[in-house]
């Protein structure tokens, strides 16, 4: 069915041509001479487009605008006038126009306005196979390359076609997709498999969740930079990119990317974070402050300011000019915005925002959640539907003002569980699903790594037989007693704390005031 067009232009006599044009291309374009008849044509028909003459006797474009946007608020509108002056560009492009074009117009331009605002997402969603075939072949030379560089670029390019397939539904690629998602997750698995012991042993690694402070943070501080350094806890790149926008209204943005430790969980690698440790110097330099078998999570991390106190410190910087702050709830989140602009004049602000990493273990336990939140598509929806809507978004519109630089982060991302792994142990170990410690773990080694000897990783150890299991891929760990029941309660969970592409390899912004 053609596209039909709307024209209307007090001398539209004179713009046969351009109508013939129009019509020769395929669209269906009726035409009329004044605001009046436009308005009561839109009201009988629909139209996919308009072209509208802002300079008309009687009724001009900008009255007749507002008159159609009451009637069909999403008709898209190209402006076309003879005025150059820019209050009159502002004004119409204030009213929410498509485009704007100035006289003389010819035939080409106006079909090339049409042919952008009608035929875009159509002619963007033809290049999408050939586009999509090239970097799929591009992709997998970069996972077997096996670099951290080349499983840096892979990510990033697997999170922007999720992106791209959020956009254009039913492309009929997203099985192939996907198939190339669970092929990286597997030569992930092994990559890391191979790799950590050595990184965790050296300092010629990628930077890891103990570096950010001093290779993100520190430098700024010693140059007298204000900071305010931001963790939102687990949340993915793909959630990263689509709030992008809206950190890039009111900052430069500066991405650089740091792997998580393991287990990629808040206990470890948020405590890694805030004191620029390894778990096993965080056990040992500080025994009353490790509380591994502690049962409640939130409780685990209770020693963060204390922590970057002592990284501060090792700067020679005034820890007691440090301000921290936590926020947990939505009575919490109101107070932060007054507390952090009375923190304003301190030289370096901690905030975490626990939010995503509720919902993400609230969808888990909430039927309702679970209908809002069926996959990642829908995550990174309410991911945007809440950052624009939240306090956070308004304390970076405060620091953006006060000209105060943010370093913005998270601790670890997560996976959307889709089949279980058999786990064996003892009634004392975790409870975690995608790792586990505890004595004698054992699993198959094609699902997940096991560290015999947690020294290796850099764990604690406070027993010869103590061990820790990290799921691989996309599995969840389940013991055998009532397996089906459990397999089947977890499959589709959201979970963290195993090797993952999306849990370890995370982004880093440093956002500069515009």
């Amino acid at each position: 069915m053609a596209k039909r067009i709307l024209w209307v232009d007090d001398e539209i006599e004179l713009l046969k041509s351009h109508v013939m044009f129009l019509r020769d291309k395929g669209y269906d374009v009726q035409t009329a001479t004044n605001g009046t008849d436009a308005v009561n044509l839109v009201k009988e028909g629909r139209f996919d487009i308009m072209l509208l003459d802002e300079s008309m006797p009687g009724r001009g474009g900008l009255e007749t605008l507002v008159e159609i946007k009451e009637s069909d608020p999403v008709l898209p509108i190209v402006m076309i006038t003879k005025n150059e002056e820019e209050r009159l560009m502002d004004n119409a492009i204030g009213m929410k126009i498509h485009d704007y074009l100035l006289k003389p117009v010819s035939p080409l331009q106006i079909y090339s306005a049409c042919k952008r605002i009608l035929d875009a997402p159509k002619i963007q969603e033809n290049r999408l196979s050939p586009d999509y075939i090239r970097e799929f072949n591009e992709i997998n030379s970069l996972v077997q390359e096996g670099t951290w560089d080349a499983w840096l670029r892979v990510h990033r390019r697997l999170c922007a076609w999720d992106r791209e397939f959020d956009q254009f539904r039913n492309t009929g690629l997203e099985s192939t997709h996907d198939d190339q998602r669970l092929n990286c997750a597997h030569h992930f698995g092994i990559f890391v498999e191979q790799n950590y012991r050595d990184w965790v042993a050296s300092t010629q690694r990628p930077p890891m969740s103990l570096d950010v402070f001093p290779r993100f943070i520190a430098p700024h501080l010693l140059k007298g930079e204000k900071i305010c350094f931001i963790l939102i806890d687990c949340v993915r790149l793909d959630q990263w990119l689509s709030i992008e926008d809206f950190l890039s209204e009111q900052f430069e943005v500066q991405w650089d990317f740091y792997c998580s430790i393991l287990p990629t969980a808040t206990p470890y690698s948020r405590n890694s974070i805030f004191s620029g440790l390894f778990p096993d110097e965080i056990a040992r330099r500080y025994p009353d402050k490790w509380l591994e078998r502690v049962n409640e999570d939130s409780s685990k991390n209770k020693y963060e300011s204390f922590f970057m106190g002592e990284q501060l410190k090792k700067l020679k910087l005034d820890e007691s000019k440090m301000r921290y702050l936590k926020v947990h709830t939505a009575n919490e989140a109101g107070d932060a915005r007054k507390r952090v602009q009375a923190f304003m004049g301190s030289p370096f602000v901690s905030l975490v925002f626990n939010f995503v990493d509720i919902l993400t273990h609230g969808r888990n336990q909430s039927d309702i959640l679970q209908q809002l939140l069926p996959n990642e598509s829908a995550f990174r929806s309410l991911m945007r539907s809440w950052f624009s809507h939240s306090v956070l978004r308004e304390i970076l519109a405060d620091l953006a003002r006060a000209k105060v630089k943010v370093v913005l982060t998270t601790d670890h991302g997560s996976i959307l569980g889709r089949k279980a792994a058999l786990v064996y142990g003892r009634r004392d170990t975790s409870t975690n699903l995608r790792y586990k410690f505890g004595d004698n773990l054992k699993t198959d080694e094609k699902q997940a790594i096991i560290t015999r000897k947690p020294a290796e990783f850099r764990l604690p150890t406070e027993s010869g037989t103590k061990n820790y299991v990290f799921a691989k891929e996309y599995f969840y760990f389940v013991y055998p007693t009532n397996f089906r029941d459990y397999e089947k309660a977890y499959e589709g969970s959201f979970q963290h704390g195993g090797v993952s592409l999306e849990e370890m390899i995370l982004p880093c912004l440093t956002l500069t005031p515009r």
